[in-house]
């Protein structure tokens, strides 16, 4: 088995994974891995599998795992011909999100010779992923994020760059908020017990200040290395 470092990052909606996967992709030198990026690449590019993959989205459905998964092998693959596999390490950002996805993971891994080395799961109470969304706010015009709480705009609900009126996003409405907790809790949380079984767990306080966070995670992966 190849000495990559492999890690999956999985967490509630509000835990803060994509800030998280940005910074330890960073500070690991991994090639950060989305789903949702691939999807777009591929659908953009036109290729095989995005064309195959649009029929579903287009109709409103989600692309099967199947096809989502040998998207992901291709970039594994093509990231390892470009240069010695020994310098390839990836953080997968919220995939694989259900055991079903996992099971088509596990097997593409093992094809190209590799294994997740850690799991790190953000783990996050109900309210205070209530508490992170609702009093989230985006200009409509720029895409800037505030929080109200914590990064509040200047003036009253406007941006600060644009003057415009801040919006809550679809996502971040409370009704919205409830259905993705509970399909996460359907979905995922199998998942990490799974993981937890096989001793790839590393769970982390995901209450805590971002700074905070990201340390617990570097000092997680670190342990897992050695």
């Amino acid at each position: 088995m190849k000495n990559n470092l492999i890690c999956v990052l999985i967490g509630a909606p509000g835990a803060g994974k994509g800030t998280q996967a940005k910074n330890v992709a960073n500070h690991f030198k991994c090639k950060l891995i989305s789903t949702g990026d691939i999807l777009r690449e591929n659908v953009e590019n036109k290729t095989v599998l995005g064309l195959e993959a649009k029929k579903y989205i287009d109709n409103g459905n989600l692309a099967p795992a199947q096809i989502v998964v040998s998207m992901i092998k291709n970039v594994i693959k093509s990231s390892i011909e470009k240069k010695d596999a020994s310098d390839n390490n990836f953080l997968f950002d919220g995939f694989p999100r259900d055991l079903e996805q996992n099971k088509l993971f596990e097997q593409i891994l093992a094809q190209l010779n590799l294994s997740i080395k850690a799991v790190i799961y953000i783990n996050i109470e109900d309210d205070v992923v209530y508490e992170r969304l609702t009093n989230r706010r985006v200009c409509p015009k720029c895409n800037r994020v505030y929080h109200l709480k914590f990064n509040p705009p200047k003036f009253d609900n406007l941006c600060d760059d644009c003057k415009v009126a801040l919006i809550t996003r679809e996502d971040d409405k409370i009704d919205v908020i409830k259905k993705r907790l509970e399909v996460y809790k359907q979905l995922t949380e199998p998942l990490i017990e799974y993981y937890r079984k096989k001793n790839k767990v590393i769970e982390i306080n995901g209450n805590k200040d971002a700074e905070e966070v990201l340390k617990d995670i570097i000092s997680g992966i670190n342990c897992a290395k050695q």
